[in-house]
């Protein structure tokens, strides 16, 4: 079963192109970036105020170091489960290339109307990010503004898209359903224990919060973000295109890179980008691949080492950042004080 076979030593020459490929398209991409930015980045982060440049281009680049230090502890974890195969979850070619492209399609067209439906109402352009989520923002979002952000994202993209593919999928073919219960939890707790550490650490930010403010903005930190990125996180990308990109590329570790690049590819306006020249809407750009495209291919070797989307939602994504890192970001949303 191919999917249990990386990263281990590969097996296949093709793989370790992939892998070639991307190491240097990493080195690329930062390359343009710190060209491009002339040591300053003009992005609306005031957790970043003050930090040095050479700090904040490369701290993405460290971010991708822990998160392949946990792809291997990932490995190890499940090295002795019972082979499956993913990619017989999607249909056959023909018809996983038409779902998967049109998915893509409607995927843009829905970040599209994000785009539309949030300066339409008065507020920013919508994301897979609430505007100031991990990195702050000058003008917190207002409770109206987080809502209907988190709404729009679970209909969007997670309600619709599960309808329409539940129709013909099972769950089980979507990614949803364990095949070892035991050993998914202990992927889960222990990515979190990690995980959570990492963060807390690099932004200690619930350290500064009383109990009692804690207490009270935390659930409704992981209601909100749980509907308004997790679901369409998991849903989208690691339920249904992840088992379409190894079936079409039979490469787990192009299935890998291209979970990463879609996650990045849904953030394409966050709520820390510039816009005011081209220069910045470029820089803009580029910094969310830079930023993403690391944790969506942790996503999707998860995905691949368990067959359960379910494991990147709970251990890597609905507490560890949004609970740990975003709960002062809810508190002053909200008003908690």
């Amino acid at each position: 079963m191919a999917t249990l076979e990386f990263p281990g030593p590969s097996r296949s020459r093709f793989d370790l192109l992939v892998i070639g490929a991307g190491v240097v398209g990493w080195l690329l991409l930062n390359l343009l970036v710190l060209r491009l930015a002339n040591g300053v980045l003009p992005f609306d982060r005031p957790t970043m105020v003050g930090a040095p440049f050479a700090s904040q281009v490369a701290g993405p680049t460290l971010a991708l170091i822990e998160q392949l230090a946990l792809m291997g502890l990932v490995w190890w974890m499940t090295r002795r489960r019972t082979a499956f195969d993913m990619a017989a979850r999607a249909p056959e070619t023909s018809r996983a290339w038409r779902e998967t492209l049109g998915l893509l399609a409607y995927a843009m067209l829905g970040q599209v109307g994000g785009w539309i439906v949030g300066p339409a109402l008065g507020y920013r352009p919508f994301s897979f990010h609430l505007a100031g989520s991990m990195v702050g923002c000058s003008t917190p979002p207002s409770p109206g503004e987080a809502l209907l952000w988190a709404s729009y994202n679970f209909v969007v993209f997670a309600v619709i898209p599960y309808l329409w593919f539940r129709r013909t999928y099972s769950d089980a073919k979507l990614n949803l359903v364990s095949t070892d219960r035991r050993n998914d939890w202990a992927v889960i707790l222990t990515v979190l224990v990690l995980e959570g550490a990492v963060q807390l650490a690099a932004i200690p930010g619930v350290f500064k919060m009383t109990p009692e403010a804690f207490a009270m903005a935390a659930p409704i930190a992981f209601l909100l973000f749980f509907f308004g990125t997790v679901l369409p996180t998991m849903v989208l990308i690691y339920a249904i295109l992840l088992p379409r990109y190894l079936k079409l590329t039979g490469s787990p570790a192009l299935t890998v890179i291209l979970g990463g690049l879609t996650y990045a590819l849904m953030h394409l306006v966050e709520g820390w980008s510039s816009f005011r020249t081209p220069h910045d809407i470029v820089l803009s750009v580029l910094f969310v691949f830079v930023s993403y495209t690391g944790p969506g291919m942790f996503k999707a070797f998860v995905t691949l080492r368990t067959g359960n989307a379910w494991v990147h939602a709970l251990g890597y994504h609905a507490i560890a950042p949004h609970v740990l890192v975003d709960t002062p970001l809810i508190a002053t949303v909200f008003g908690i004080r």
